[in-house]
């Protein structure tokens, strides 16, 4: 790939070839940005810049990792040596080096939002708050957003703004929380994933040495997706680029979605006027869709006010209109979608990983998986359990955690009576407040324990500490494998998920085992210079969803995930189903313009998804909380040109004889411009609507049974559909739903935890 630049449109060889100062270049959807930032990286080597003095910060290690090989495919392997990774994962690796500067050793550990969770439930425990008023999320959430806003705990307790927000949400004492969670934080030798950049901010505010250090190191800094940085990032890389001012961003504030995390669209819109002499390089020809996406895309974008002009085009083929299915339920959704699939796949000869379902929440995947598994095509969740969030796979990574920083509390309390060795809550609790009383850790007090406790309770806690040392004699000798692998066995963890023969214990003994496996695959990666166990639990804490693999390596599954979830994807079929008012856009994002702005960027970035064929649905009813909802079409179905809108072939299913026959192109629809859209929509949910039932009036005693002891065959009374016959239980977990017969409303599913049912 010598020639590389041979194979660039005009505005990319601009973005490539630009020499020193800030450059922003506004990628649009689909127009080859990680490829113009990986030659731009190579081409900073080939004019002689070293490697090491190159920042390159984006969002994922999968994006960075690919980045890096494509580098090298270049530059050869001269592309290890550059500064490439997540913000976090760069900014932890700063920190590592820093550490004693902020008080901390080197080998802290990085809490994820369980630990910091737990962590939290503990201190509002102990200030014997209700944590029904503070819940742990909640109050995570808020010290959250007072980090990415660079608020301390000091500052955030003398703030009167703040304070009067947390009294008005009956939570003024969030700020002692905030506090004590820093300080426990710092005395367990923890930072949680926020601190990395907050405390990065710090060591370059308080340390101007450091500041310096790093400002010379880096000659060139690169950041992707910078419409997605917070108040925190943005400042640390202006920090970073203030001496040579080679800061080059890429970005779409098109496709700025995630506000809900701190990210702050205004960092890209007013990048201008904080660089004023940069140079603006606009990439927009898309090379991933067909025509009509692309111009869909554009009349839906073109509504926000607050955006960076461009005009996106593409000179691919016109391709498909965008179908458009309505459906009477969601459940009937799930179903048209599902052979919607079917059918494409059989007429194009398509795969299964071919398509994704996007939706707005993760909620709604329920109707999708049952129609699919119906129809026997295999998809797979993004989104669901992460691998390293299951109970097994965190026991034997808090022993792990535990053995490199034994000042880790949180690791502490998982795994000091696990497997059970006969210590109680009791002792624990002594322990803590010993270390409490005489100014130790408990670490301090724990691998001294016969000083402080006698008797027999001293003697399991004697046989954990002397475990744990053993383990640390390790460290220095063997690398992350050999050191795991002995905890496994030694700590007991592995016999005692071999000793279970039952399905779920098989399935977790597997799981420790492919995280082994795992470890085995860090040490032998060449790339990975430090074989430490010590690096490979950094590299653990840092992955994000987009970086764990398939549980099982069959890949041709239809993909089911949320639209954040798929930001800088791309499938050939794409599908965004849900599309109602309340639900997308939304009703948490219509109290202001900002947030019904993001709304439509989220559209936006789902729409161009898709490569080849796009189709939207909705639902006319759906189930809310147990209680049935009619829904009207969202409002950004009738703001798409409706001259690249089709309503799909709806198709009859057995016992759905008034399902809607084909309609016809919405291009044939008399004009009026959008008004003739709004009433075509209208005029085709009233002929759609489900038949109505007779209101049912309740019996005079009506009152909610019991359901736990419901069997099949059982007859009940629903306030609302009468009296039926219960056919079937499904019990999933603690997830309780019955498939009931209803002598007039007809056959429904409902989930026993909301519905109210008298057994007759």
């Amino acid at each position: 790939m010598t020639d590389y630049i041979s194979t660039l449109n005009e505005p990319q060889r601009e973005a490539v070839l630009h020499g020193d100062g800030p450059l922003m270049i506004i990628a649009g959807a689909g127009s080859g940005k990680t490829r113009v930032l990986t030659f731009r990286i190579a081409q900073l080597i080939k004019q002689g810049i070293d490697p090491f003095q190159i920042l390159s910060l984006t969002f994922t290690n999968k994006a960075a990792g690919e980045m890096r090989h494509r580098i090298e495919r270049v530059v050869g392997n001269e592309a290890r040596n550059i500064w490439m990774g997540t913000f976090h994962s760069v900014f932890a690796k700063i920190l590592r080096i820093e550490a004693k500067a902020l008080g901390y050793t080197s080998n802290f550990s990085i809490y994820d939002t369980d630990d910091s969770k737990s962590l939290l439930r503990s201190i509002i425990k102990e200030y014997a708050l209700d944590d029904k008023i503070y819940r742990p999320n909640v109050v995570f959430s808020r010290i959250s957003g007072a980090k990415n806003r660079l608020v301390g705990p000091d500052d955030y307790l003398n703030n009167p703004l703040i304070q009067a927000d947390d009294a008005a949400a009956r939570m003024p004492e969030v700020g002692r929380i905030y506090k004590a969670y820093s300080l426990r934080c710092f005395q367990a030798n923890a930072m949680d994933f926020d601190d990395l950049l907050y405390n990065t901010n710090i060591l370059f505010r308080d340390h101007l040495d450091i500041l310096h250090k790093y400002q010379h190191k880096f000659k060139h800094v690169l950041v992707d997706e910078f419409q997605d940085t917070n108040i925190s990032q943005y400042l640390i890389t202006r920090k970073l680029s203030a001496v040579n001012r080679n800061i080059c961003i890429v970005g779409d504030d098109a496709q700025s979605i995630y506000a809900f995390r701190g990210a702050n669209i205004e960092n890209i819109l007013n990048f201008e006027k904080d660089f004023p002499d940069v140079r603006t390089i606009k990439l927009e020809q898309n090379y991933r869709s067909t025509k009509t996406i692309v111009q869909a895309a554009n009349s839906i974008i073109a509504r926000n006010r607050g955006q960076l002009k461009k005009s996106v085009f593409t000179d691919n083929e016109d391709g498909n209109l965008i179908d458009l299915i309505k459906a009477g339920s969601d459940n009937e959704e799930g179903r048209l979608v599902a052979s919607a699939i079917f059918d494409q796949k059989m007429q194009e000869g398509l795969r299964n990983n071919d398509f994704v379902v996007l939706y707005r929440t993760n909620a709604q995947s329920r109707a999708f998986e049952e129609a699919l598994r119906k129809m026997s095509i295999k998809y797979r969740i993004v989104g669901g359990l992460s691998f390293y969030q299951r109970k097994e796979i965190k026991d034997l990574l808090g022993y792990l955690r535990f053995t490199v920083n034994q000042q880790d509390e949180e690791a502490f309390k998982r795994i000091i009576n696990l497997p059970k060795r006969g210590i109680g809550d009791t002792t624990i609790a002594k322990i803590s407040v010993i270390a409490a009383e005489q100014g130790l850790s408990i670490w301090e007090v724990v691998s001294e324990i016969s000083r402080y406790l006698a008797g027999r309770a001293a003697i399991p806690i004697e046989v954990f500490s002397d475990l744990i040392k053993s383990f640390q004699l390790l460290l220095e000798k063997k690398d992350a494998y050999e050191v795991a692998s002995h905890i496994a066995r030694a700590s007991g963890l592995l016999k005692e998920l071999y000793d279970d023969k039952t399905v779920e214990g098989l399935a977790r003994y597997e799981n420790v085992q492919e995280l082994l496996n795992a470890i085995k695959e860090f040490v032998d990666n060449p790339e990975n210079d430090d074989k430490s166990l010590s690096a490979f639990l950094q590299a653990v804490s840092l992955l994000t969803s987009a970086d764990e693999k398939e549980d099982d390596g069959d890949n041709d599954k239809v993909t089911l995930m949320t639209i954040h979830g798929a930001k800088g994807l791309e499938f050939r079929n794409v599908f965004i189903v849900g599309l109602e008012e309340d639900l997308f856009p939304s009703q948490m994002m219509l109290e202001s313009r900002a947030d019904l702005e993001e709304e439509r960027r989220l559209f936006y970035v789902a729409i161009t998804r898709a490569e080849k064929r796009l189709t939207l649905s909705y639902a006319e009813s759906r189930y809310h909380y147990g209680r049935l909802k009619n829904c009207e079409p969202s409002r950004f179905l009738l703001e798409i040109n409706q001259d690249f809108l089709k309503m799909a072939k709806s198709r009859r299913s057995e016992g759905d004889p008034d399902l809607p026959r084909p309609e016809r192109d919405v291009r044939d629809t008399p004009s009026g411009g959008s008004m003739a859209f709004v009433r075509t929509l209208a005029q085709k949910t009233a002929r759609q609507a489900p038949q109505p039932t007779v209101a049912h009036v309740p019996s005079s005693d009506f009152a909610p049974s019991d359901t736990s002891a419901l069997e099949p065959g059982m007859r009940i009374e629903h306030m609302k559909f009468g009296f039926g016959t219960v056919k079937a239980l499904d019990i999933n977990g603690t997830e309780r739903k019955a498939v009931i017969q209803f002598d007039k409303a007809g056959e429904k599913t409902l989930l026993l935890s909301f519905a109210k049912l008298k057994i007759v």
